[in-house]
């Protein structure tokens, strides 16, 4: 947790006036760190037990940080600021949703401190804000596994839908094909991908929970336990199966042995190191075939929309290029947030991506072109 290290006092303790640059950008500091505190107590009063403790403490250490600007401005704290467009966002988002999604903007803001490169910053906080990453990163860490399996699916579904979809319409309609015809291509490929995509997701989770499920103790032996001969202790050779050392293989199996009614075969975790339930982390299969499919029909609709409005050649084919690319854009960064990762280089992966299949598509529909 964060350190509760004293703060110097800066430059006023050293007997010198601030600039007028150091006092904006100190009152500043003062205003994001009041809002970041504020973000943290908000998410702390939809959460109860160790989450809301750690979301409170961690509003505790903004008040820390808050004071040292606080002690450095004396006089000249003025009126208060509203912190950055960024913190004010974030503050708006965790008192109406609380979600992952917050905890994940959270982790991004910690990790744009500017802290260790400004000398009026003490190093104990930027020490602080390094190690509020990694707190929030925790507390995130089991929203993500939560959503995972479904959010994959998602955004797969609607990715594969707004690329597939427009390169077909685009292949077709560069092909010199009339509009009905790329009309009833396109919401062909929508109905057909969206229902390959759902069934793909079902069979493809329901196969992995079962590889999981069969990699899991039996109830017959967790039964037989009682009635293993405590002297041969067999059930060393099941830990040693799993990876554990000879030595610690019998330790534990000595003390599952020496536990009556115990039924525990499973390995602990690594030490240091929370249990994952794979299970929760995969999703159901209906819930990943359902997003996939939900979010394929979305993202195929979107290239189709101006066909169905009655756009023709060139400026159907222009809206459905735009409408496509600030969709893709806008799952980039979606990814990019909850992934702890920069919104705009996954946006921007997102649009290469997207736009060099259709783009190819395109081309190869201009070469192969009919009169259809």
């Amino acid at each position: 947790m964060p350190s509760s290290a004293p703060l110097p006092s800066g430059d006023i303790s050293a007997g010198h006036s601030p600039t007028k640059s150091q006092i904006r950008r100190w009152r500043q500091y003062l205003a994001d760190e009041r809002a970041e505190a504020a973000v943290y107590r908000d998410l702390a009063s939809r959460r109860s037990g160790e989450e809301r403790a750690i979301l409170l403490a961690l509003a505790d250490a903004e008040g820390r940080h808050e004071q040292h600007w606080l002690d450095l401005l004396g006089d000249e704290v003025g009126r208060p600021l509203r912190g950055d467009v960024r913190t004010r966002v974030l503050g708006f988002l965790a008192r109406r949703f609380g979600s992952v999604f917050v905890l994940a903007l959270a982790q991004r803001a910690e990790a744009r401190s500017e802290y260790a490169d400004d000398a009026d910053a003490t190093p104990t906080m930027a020490a602080d804000e390094r190690i509020h990453e990694e707190v929030v990163r925790g507390l995130a860490l089991r929203g993500r596994n939560r959503i995972s399996g479904t959010f994959r699916a998602a955004v797969f579904g609607a990715n594969d839908g707004l690329v597939s979809n427009l390169a077909l319409v685009l292949g077709i309609g560069a092909s010199g094909a009339s509009n009905q015809a790329v009309l009833l291509t396109g919401l062909a490929g929508l109905l057909a991908g969206a229902l390959s995509m759902g069934a793909g997701e079902y069979v493809s989770v329901r196969s992995q929970r079962e590889l999981l499920e069969a990699s899991r103790p039996s109830d017959q032996a967790r039964a037989a336990l009682v009635h293993l001969d405590v002297d041969a202790n067999e059930l060393a050779l099941v830990y040693r199966a799993r990876g554990m050392a000879p030595e610690d293989a019998q330790a534990r199996a000595d003390a599952v042995l020496g536990s009556p009614g115990t039924s525990a075969l499973t390995l602990p975790p690594p030490e240091g190191v929370e249990e994952v339930d794979e299970h929760e982390a995969i999703g159901t299969a209906w819930g990943a075939a359902g997003a996939s499919f939900c979010f394929f029909a979305s993202g195929a609709l979107i290239p189709v929309l101006p066909y169905l409005l009655g756009a023709e050649g060139l400026t159907a084919v222009v809206w459905a290029a735009v409408l496509v690319g600030v969709a893709l854009l806008g799952t980039g960064a979606t990814v990019g947030v909850l992934s702890g990762a920069s919104p705009a280089k996954r946006a921007l992966r997102q649009l290469a991506i997207g736009y060099g299949a259709a783009g190819a598509t395109y081309v190869l529909g201009l070469a192969f072109g009919s009169t259809v």
